[in-house]
């Protein structure tokens, strides 16, 4: 196996550790876009998107602890994404601010899921 095939294996587990971290945010995202919008009724359901949401704090802080060791520039881009994380639950749901602060992680956990993909 050449290095670079062998570089390139390490990183694969943070790389993975990243897309289900994006992935988690986005779903999360949609689900509460399609709540907002009135597409979906989760009245029954609310445990859902707050079960969505632990999934994605819980892959951040997977991808973070995977990226520190594997993949450092990864890890630092997506590192200021846990501030919204934590803030979110915070910020009124019935409000403008909820959105706002959930889509303010955007930008690092894309970020994060490049750079990871590199």
């Amino acid at each position: 196996m050449t290095r670079r095939r062998r570089a390139r294996g390490h990183r694969r587990p943070a790389a993975a550790a990243f897309l289900a971290s994006g992935l988690c945010y986005a779903a999360t995202c949609a689900l509460g876009a399609a709540v907002a919008t009135r597409l979906v009724d989760t009245r029954r359901f609310r445990w859902v998107h707050h079960a969505m949401y632990i999934a994605t704090v819980s892959t951040t802080l997977l991808a973070l602890v995977t990226g520190i060791r594997r993949d450092r520039r990864a890890a630092l881009a997506l590192a200021p994404a846990l501030v919204p994380l934590a803030v979110i639950p915070y910020a009124g749901t019935h409000t403008r601010r909820h959105p706002a602060v959930a889509l303010t992680a955007a930008p690092f956990i894309a970020a994060g899921v490049v750079i990871s993909r590199r």
